[in-house]
């Protein structure tokens, strides 16, 4: 049983779809507040079905890829421990499916449509078109969890209000810089994987010269971006939160540009992922309360 669901979590890519489900979460709670907590629960799971999909995707279409690289030479594709075959894209398709009509069945359309849009970016334009072809792969595939923000934010937006209100298109701009830096530190430590892969990986095209500043650069321009609710809604405590996860964010990345190896960017990469956690939580405590009440 245990492996029968450890090969689904790595198959659906449930880690990486838990931070996209917290993202349309995210942009439920600055959206508006109209979606009532039952209905927000169905389209988070229809999210993280959609992100399921598309993550199991992006595993197969990459099983030969993975086999090169020591990070993921033991995914169940990729390892032989399930076989291709036409059923798997077939089976993913249908999830996918699935997962779309759970969004609209609570939300609509519109919601429904960017959930599809963040799934298709990563398991089609991503893994199939942008990933081998061009070091710009990572920076328009980051659009996936803007998506899911966006989504989450126009499903819960007031009748005759706007979709997306300024505070979600604030933190999914921020969503959108935040993607790069945290897989080119990832790209910096592991490294030689991609570039036996064959992945064009910014650390892989280029010297520490370039990268360097180009993740400093993106993670000082996502931070700004992250600051920018304060003015626009959210209150004190998702300010603590941001102020404090990003000036470290922005710390590690500083230092990463000043003396590059790969103990700063593993650095760089657990605080982007404590960044991330620690803006989630700071808007989930702020907004909460009130959507509960």
């Amino acid at each position: 049983m245990k492996a029968v669901v450890d090969t689904t979590i790595s198959i659906l890519k449930l880690r990486i779809g838990s931070f996209i489900a917290l993202a349309a979460l995210v942009g439920i709670l600055t959206g508006g507040g109209s979606l009532p907590p039952v209905k927000a629960l169905v389209f988070l799971l229809a999210v993280l079905g959609a992100s399921g999909a598309a993550g199991a995707f992006n595993q197969y279409f990459e099983r030969r890829t993975d086999r090169l690289m020591a990070r993921t030479v033991m995914r169940p594709f990729a390892s032989g421990r399930l076989k291709e075959g036409p059923i798997w894209p077939v089976t993913f398709t249908l999830l996918l499916a699935a997962s779309l009509l759970m969004a609209w069945s609570v939300s609509g359309w519109l919601p429904a449509l960017l959930v599809f849009l963040g799934a298709f970016t990563y398991g089609i334009l991503y893994t199939l078109v942008l990933k081998r072809r061009t070091v710009w792969n990572v920076v328009i595939g980051g659009a996936a969890g803007s998506f899911a923000l966006l989504a989450g934010a126009a499903a819960a937006a007031m009748p005759g209000a706007p979709a997306i209100g300024p505070v979600p298109l604030a933190l999914a701009a921020m969503l959108f810089f935040w993607t790069p830096p945290h897989f080119w530190a990832l790209a910096v430590v592991r490294v030689e994987d991609y570039r036996r892969a064959g992945v064009p990986m910014l650390p892989v095209v280029h010297g520490p010269e370039v990268w360097g500043p180009v993740i400093f650069l993106h993670i000082a321009t996502l931070t700004a971006l992250s600051i920018l609710p304060l003015g626009l809604g959210l209150g004190w405590i998702y300010g603590i939160f941001a102020l404090g996860a990003g000036g470290w964010f922005t710390w590690t990345g500083w230092k990463l540009m000043a003396a590059p190896s790969k103990e700063a960017a593993r650095r760089v990469f657990h605080a982007s992922l404590i960044h991330f956690a620690a803006l989630s939580l700071g808007v989930i405590l702020d907004r909460m309360p009130a959507w509960l009440s």
